[in-house]
């Protein structure tokens, strides 16, 4: 109940609407109500005493009220499916908003399908509960009160006969459903498994086909929707037998009204005509009954949607602007590294006790074996992570003291994997600064060395680029970032491997756009080829998170240590 509760507060900003919406749902379903009593008119005044004038006078309201009725279906079912469509939509900007603000840390745990899941499907789940289902509620909810008032207005002894078997009915959803949420849970958690298998496979499809592994996918593809099937087919066995049991309970109800009802009129306690029509009322009791037992348990599997939604919702982002975080202003690009450690899992050490200063305008290169700390410190600059220990000064500002976007817009990151939209050429390198002109995009390619290949796409700067610019080479991606990150004009520059992907002539292309971004800015390069840093200021060797030496390279050289011992497995030849 309490998603629940949290759920509708979503709906709070349309009251208005939803309550124009109730109203003509209760019109709408009063028109039901009207059927019994033009039988009972029909039997008692027509039929019985040959009263023409009843007739001319029943045949004239059945137009009316249908009329009226359609008019109001009309405003239900339109004002029901705004308010529904609204807050789907809501909730999933809520989602992909919270998306955008969760920590690096939960991206690493979870796979990029289950969280698409969050925002598809289990938002649709809801979505089908609050248009289809919340129509159909308040219209049977609106049948049966109305049928239950009725009856009482007929004959209120035997409409506490049939009341008999309502805490029953009540008792046997509540079986169910209880059942059935747990089993939408199920249902949901399969979805997302389904989701996340199919975006690992098509987004490895490269890597799938050049191992021949297209049955194996199939196979695992297979087993995960039999996984599914299984769930489903649980949750179908439990509405099936809900609906029959409740349809059982119901028909006890007609058996008891019959009985009673048939014993009355014979003492003429009741008319025929009263009769029919309670029993028609009764049958209109029965059917919303089953309905609702059904949107019951459909809305159960719904709310199973919710729980999962809301547990995302409520998880703590661990990293984000403190209470009193001010803006970082203009910096120069002193960086202080002191005493920090890191763990990614609270257990082992990913860095210990790490420290060094960068003065502004230095290039700083980090080298070492494969998982000995390098990425990490380049993650802990921009805080996509929070420091354990210790802490890290920009212009001797604690980074944790600024504001994210602050600190951020003044970092420039050229990843060794370029990620590219599927936009225009114009469009990906304008991302480095949304509010530059065509001119400055033009002038940021032609300074990564990336106008020349530009100009001769198909469309030049208009050219669409496919889904992670697959078809670009590996050069000319990098080079587009580099483009970015020139547009975006950082004072401080991360470059992760940004040619250690590269061929040797793709490298040289690169290496220069790399050089002419790094003048005059304070640049930390993480590095597999020790030959694009020999000429960096200082060189940090990493190795299990400590640094282990660090200096020029010539004066690294003449340590001969670890620095040294890689140099001559790369250049022993």
């Amino acid at each position: 109940m309490k998603n629940y509760r949290r759920l509708l507060q979503y709906i709070r900003p349309y009251l208005r609407r939803l309550g124009i919406a109730i109203i003509c749902i209760i019109c709408a379903a009063s028109a039901n109500l009207y059927l019994p009593w033009i039988i009972k008119d029909m039997i008692d005044d027509v039929l019985a005493a040959k009263n023409m004038a009843m007739l001319n006078v029943i045949s004239i309201g059945i137009v009316v009220v249908f009329l009226f009725r359609g008019i109001f279906y009309y405003g239900q079912s339109y004002l029901v499916s705004y308010i529904g469509q609204r807050v789907v939509i809501d909730i999933r900007e809520v989602m992909f908003k919270k998306f955008q603000r969760m920590p690096i840390a939960y991206f690493d745990k979870h796979q990029t399908g289950e969280t698409m899941s969050f925002v598809t499907n289990d938002v649709a789940a809801i979505q089908t509960a609050l248009v289809d289902k919340l129509i159909e509620l308040f219209t049977e909810g609106s049948v049966l009160i109305g049928s239950l008032v009725m009856m009482f207005y007929l004959d209120w002894k035997l409409s506490l006969l049939t009341l008999i078997v309502v805490p029953m009915v009540g008792y046997a959803m509540r079986i169910f459903g209880k059942k059935l949420k747990e089993n939408g849970t199920v249902i949901q958690e399969r979805i997302a498994d389904i989701t996340s298998l199919l975006q690992e496979s098509i987004s490895s499809i490269r890597t799938v086909k050049s191992f021949v592994r297209e049955d194996f996918e199939i196979e695992r593809f297979r087993k995960q929707n039999d996984l599914n099937f299984q769930a489903a087919m649980k949750n179908i066995k439990l509405t099936s037998l809900l609906t029959p049991t409740v349809e059982f309970l119901a028909a006890l109800a007609v058996t008891f009204i019959v009985w009673f009802g048939g014993y009355e009129v014979v003492n003429g306690v009741l008319t025929a005509g009263a009769l029919v029509a309670f029993l028609t009322y009764a049958v209109n009791l029965a059917n919303p009954v089953k309905r609702i037992a059904r949107v019951y348990g459909q809305l159960q599997q719904a709310m199973a949607a919710a729980d999962r939604i809301f547990k995302v919702l409520d998880l703590e982002e661990a990293v984000t602007d403190h209470t009193n975080a001010i803006d970082l202003p203009r910096v120069k690009g002193h960086v202080t590294v002191d005493n920090v450690s890191f763990s990614y899992d609270g257990e082992h050490h990913a860095l210990e006790n790490v420290s060094l200063e960068v003065k502004p305008g230095q290039m700083i290169a980090f080298v070492g074996p494969s998982g000995a700390g390098k990425s990490t410190i380049a993650n802990l600059i921009p805080r996509f992570y929070d420091v354990d220990s210790g802490r890290i000064l920009i212009d001797d500002h604690d980074i944790r003291d600024v504001t994210l976007h602050s600190l951020r817009e003044q970092i420039g990151i050229v990843p060794q994997e370029t990620t590219l939209f599927s936009a225009t050429v114009l469009e990906n390198i304008r991302y480095g600064r949304l509010d530059a002109t065509d001119a400055e995009v033009v002038e940021a390619a032609k300074a990564a060395n990336a106008d020349e290949f530009i100009r001769e796409l198909p469309e030049g700067y208009q050219t669409q680029i496919g889904e992670r610019g697959m078809n670009l080479s590996g050069g000319q991606r990098q080079r587009m970032a580099i483009a970015r990150a020139i547009l975006k004009n950082p004072q401080i520059l991360i470059l992760d491997e940004a040619t250690s992907a590269l061929d040797t002539e793709s490298e040289k292309i690169v290496q220069e756009a790399l050089d002419k971004l790094m003048l005059g800015r304070t640049s930390f390069v993480i590095a597999h080829r020790l030959s694009t840093i020999f000429n960096a200021d200082q060189i940090y060797v990493i190795d299990h998170g400590k640094i282990r030496e660090h200096g020029t390279h010539e004066e690294l050289l003449k340590l001969n240590g670890l620095y040294s011992n890689l140099y001559n497995i790369q250049f022993r030849s």
